[in-house]
């Protein structure tokens, strides 16, 4: 292959949504430039043997704590000014869980913590796109009937809690 071809940098991106006890969603706070102390999902930059969708649970593992068996594909962002390191381009990814589970701010991330979808902060990068994207994704999800990463027997009930909160954000 030739190294003419121009090669961006790829990044993972994890939108981690709870029900309990109201939908909240999970952040960090970047502890680096760019965007030092905003707020924006877990994530960070692919290493260069593994698979996409183990990068994107390590990341979310290195900067909250949280070991997550499994993570849902639902995007890729690439404008070329979403990055000002230079082109980016980020897959992001989607996990459910019940119950806000304990996080902290941990490697590149100052800080961990769940927000309501009401309660939302400015986002760095474009991640309140991903986000909204991401829970939109979740509600054709549920409507079709094709909950995964939910189990069935969850959806009907998170679906109305989805549609309660889309509205807001």
């Amino acid at each position: 292959m030739s190294s003419d071809f121009f090669k961006p940098a790829v990044t993972v991106d994890v939108l981690v949504l709870c029900w309990q006890p109201t939908p909240q969603i999970l952040l960090i706070q970047r502890k680096n430039a760019p965007f030092a102390g905003a707020w924006a999902l877990p994530g960070g930059f692919l290493d260069a043997t593994e698979p996409l969708h183990e990068a994107a649970r390590r990341e979310l593992q290195e900067e909250t704590g949280l070991n997550i068996p499994e993570v849902s594909f639902f995007g890729v962002y690439g404008e070329p000014a979403r990055d000002p390191r230079g082109r980016t381009l980020t897959l992001a990814y989607l996990t459910l869980l019940e119950v806000a589970a304990p996080v902290s701010g941990q490697d590149d991330a100052r800080d961990a913590r769940w927000f309501t979808l009401k309660q939302l902060p400015e986002l760095a990068f474009d991640h309140a796109r991903i986000v909204r994207d991401g829970l939109k994704d979740l509600r054709c999800r549920l409507e079709n009937r094709h909950p995964e990463p939910l189990q069935p027997k969850q959806a009907a009930e998170r679906l109305k809690q989805l549609r309660d909160h889309l509205t807001e954000i």
